[in-house]
């Protein structure tokens, strides 16, 4: 991801699995000063980022972070097992943030 892509991702992370308008992208994401040079300057790499399959959009052109796949047939483990399990050398097999929105590691492969 470049820069302006980054700023984007980062200001939609805040809002979790919320959708948020494109224009509020623009004013809030790169701050007063590049708003008000170009008040629509986001939009084409928002557009950019939807093809990339790092956001998703609503039929009313508002953007989210595209949360990861969940995995099927996983099981709730406590915090305390999963610890237990971590140090015998396992890994839990829900291993996944509760809201759904990976690592930045994960966007930064696609």
């Amino acid at each position: 991801m470049d820069i302006d892509e980054r700023e984007i991702f980062l200001f939609l992370k805040t809002y979790g699995a919320d959708f948020v308008a494109a224009r509020e992208i623009c004013r809030h994401a790169g701050g007063k000063k590049r708003y008000h040079e170009d008040h629509e300057w986001a939009k084409p790499i928002l557009a950019r980022m939807v093809e990339r399959a790092i956001l998703e959009s609503n039929s009313e052109g508002q953007y989210r972070v595209k949360p990861t796949p969940k995995k099927k047939g996983g099981r709730w483990i406590s915090p305390d097992i999963a610890k237990i399990l971590k140090e015998s050398g396992l890994e839990p097999e829900n291993s996944g943030t509760e809201d759904g929105i990976a690592s930045d590691d994960y966007y930064e492969q696609l």
